[in-house]
C-alpha cells in the first residue's frame, strides 16, 4: 500500500520539475528570434533589388572552408549595415547556380559592390575593418565598374546564367541517379549523352520547320524568269571574256606586224648604207686606175725631137698597150667587190 502511494507522488514531483525547467527555458528560446541574421539571401527571384541603393554581396559554398571563415565578419558587417546606409546579401552558389553564372563567379567566397546597378569586384579580405573602410573611405570609386558585356544585367551574361542553371539542373539530377536511386556513373553518362543526341536532333527539326514557316517560295514563272535572267547573264560574260581574248589577239598580231616592218625597214636600211658603201669603193677604185694611166702618160722626156718620138711613139703605144690593166685584173676587182657585198649582206641578215 505504502509504495502504491509514493507512485503518484513521484510521478507529480518529475512533473513538477519539468514545468519548472520548461518555464526557465521558455524566456530564453523566445529571445533567440529577436537576433536574427542581416544578411539577405538573394535568388534568381529576387536579384534585382540589388540594382537600387548601395550593396555588398558575398557569393559562398556551405562545403568552403574560406567562406565559413568569413561568415562570422560578414554577419557584423551586416549588423552595421544601418550605420554604413548599405545593404548586405549573400548568394549560394549550390542553390543558385544561375547567380554565379550572371556574375561570372569562379573563385569563392567572391564579394562585389553594387551602387545604383553599377558593378564592382571587391578583391580584399572579407574582414569586417576592411569592409567598413572600403564603404566609409569610398575606396570603390577607384574600382574600374563592370561595364558592357560583363555586367551583370547585360544580354550575355543572362544568357550565362542559363547556361550555369541548366548545368546544376543536371548536376542536381547526377546526384539523383547516383546517390538516391543507386545507378552507376556509367549508366548516368550515357543517358545524358543519349539525351543530348535527342535534344539536337530535335532542336534541328525545330529549325528546319521554323526556316520552311518563315521561308515564302516563288511562284514558278518568276522562278523560271530569274534562271532565264540568270543563263543570259552568263552568256553575256561569255560573250565579253571572247571579245577581251579576240581583242587579246588583235593586239598582239598587231604588234607581230609592227615588229616585222620595223625588221623589214632596217634592213632596207642596211643594204642602203651597204650599197653605199659599195659605191664608194668602186669610185676609189676608178680613181686610183685614172691616178695610174695620168702617171704613166707624163713620164715621157722632153729633150727628144720628133723622129725619136715618132721612133718611139710606135714602142710606147706598145707599152702603153702592154701597161693598160688586163681583163684578168679586172675580174679580180669584181670578185672581190662581189665578195663584199655577200659578206655585207650576211651581215645585214
Amino acid at each position: 500500500m505504502a509504495g502504491g502511494r509514493c507512485g503518484p507522488q513521484l510521478t507529480a514531483l518529475l512533473a513538477a520539475w519539468v514545468a519548472a525547467v520548461a518555464a526557465t527555458a521558455g524566456p530564453e528560446q523566445a529571445a533567440l528570434p529577436a537576433e536574427q541574421s542581416r544578411v539577405q539571401p538573394m535568388t534568381a527571384s529576387n536579384w534585382t533589388l540589388v540594382m537600387e541603393g548601395e550593396w555588398m554581396l558575398k557569393f559562398y559554398a556551405p562545403w568552403c572552408p574560406s567562406c565559413q571563415q568569413t561568415d562570422s565578419e560578414w554577419e557584423a558587417f551586416a549588423k552595421n549595415g544601418e550605420i554604413l546606409q548599405i545593404s548586405v546579401g549573400k548568394v549560394d552558389v549550390i542553390q543558385e547556380p544561375g547567380l554565379s553564372g550572371r556574375f561570372f563567379v569562379t573563385t569563392l567566397p567572391a564579394f562585389f559592390h553594387a551602387k545604383d546597378g553599377i558593378f564592382r569586384r571587391y578583391r580584399g579580405p572579407g574582414i569586417f575593418e576592411d569592409l567598413q573602410n572600403y564603404i566609409l573611405e569610398k575606396k570603390w570609386q577607384s574600382v574600374e565598374p563592370l561595364t558592357g558585356w560583363k555586367s551583370p544585367a547585360s544580354l550575355t551574361m543572362s544568357g550565362m546564367a542559363g547556361l550555369f542553371s541548366i548545368s546544376g539542373k543536371i548536376w542536381h539530377l547526377h546526384n539523383y541517379f547516383t546517390v538516391t536511386l543507386g545507378i552507376p556513373a556509367w549508366c548516368s553518362y550515357v543517358f545524358f549523352v543519349i539525351a543530348t543526341l535527342v535534344f539536337g536532333l530535335f532542336m534541328g527539326l525545330v529549325l528546319v520547320v521554323i526556316s520552311e514557316c518563315f521561308y515564302v517560295p516563288l511562284p514558278r514563272h518568276l522562278s523560271e524568269r530569274s534562271e532565264q535572267n540568270r543563263r543570259s547573264e552568263e552568256a553575256h560574260r561569255a560573250e565579253q571574256l571572247q571579245d577581251a581574248e579576240e581583242e587579246k589577239d588583235d593586239s598582239n598580231e598587231e604588234e607581230n606586224k609592227d615588229s616585222l616592218v620595223d625588221e623589214e625597214e632596217e634592213k632596207e636600211d642596211l643594204g642602203d648604207e651597204d650599197e653605199a658603201e659599195e659605191e664608194e669603193e668602186e669610185d676609189n677604185l676608178a680613181a686610183g686606175v685614172d691616178e695610174e694611166r695620168s702617171e704613166a702618160n707624163d713620164q715621157g722626156p722632153p729633150g727628144e725631137d720628133i723622129a725619136t718620138r715618132e721612133e718611139v711613139e710606135p714602142e710606147e703605144a706598145e707599152e702603153g698597150i702592154s701597161e693598160q690593166p688586163c681583163p684578168a685584173d679586172t675580174e679580180v676587182v669584181e670578185d672581190s667587190l662581189r665578195q663584199r657585198k655577200s659578206q655585207h649582206a650576211d651581215k645585214g641578215l
